[in-house]
């Protein structure tokens, strides 16, 4: 029975943390519903495409700082997110929760990220989004 208990468990713990990489309609569906502003959409479409690929388990390779960027949005863990099992950092998560394909937290991060530093925050919004917005008419 104890074998069960722990089977179920690991296999809940396992979905849970089940990344996706969206398509791009789906990641603006993903992003309406957690309230991104319409006139921003193809911002923040070109910033997932750029930073994730619109893969929601992503982790980038180690920065110059040795900090690194988690999840859809690349949020980075020397300010943002705790790589204990303790959330922390400005965001109050763990870089953990970022990567799930429930984008809740790290959507409110993001929002977070954005409200102090703008879209100046994220390289691939800055080297590949200015005047150059994907298309999400289809959308």
């Amino acid at each position: 029975m104890k074998l069960f208990v722990v089977l179920v468990l690991a296999a809940a713990a396992v979905m849970e943390t089940q990344a996706v990489t969206f398509t791009r309609c789906q990641l603006v569906q993903q992003l309406r519903s957690h309230g991104f502003p319409e006139n921003k959409m193809r911002d923040w479409v070109c910033l997932v495409e750029n930073e994730s690929g619109r893969n929601t388990s992503k982790v980038g390779t180690v920065n110059k700082n040795g900090s690194r960027d988690y999840g859809l949005f690349q949020i980075n863990d020397k300010y943002w997110c705790s790589n204990t099992s303790t959330p922390g950092k400005d965001c109050n998560v763990t870089c953990n929760q970022l990567l799930t394909d429930d984008i809740s937290k790290a959507a409110t991060c993001a929002k977070k990220v954005f409200k102090r530093h703008g879209f100046n925050a994220w390289y691939g919004w800055k080297n590949h989004c200015q005047g150059a917005l994907p298309d999400i008419s289809s959308c």
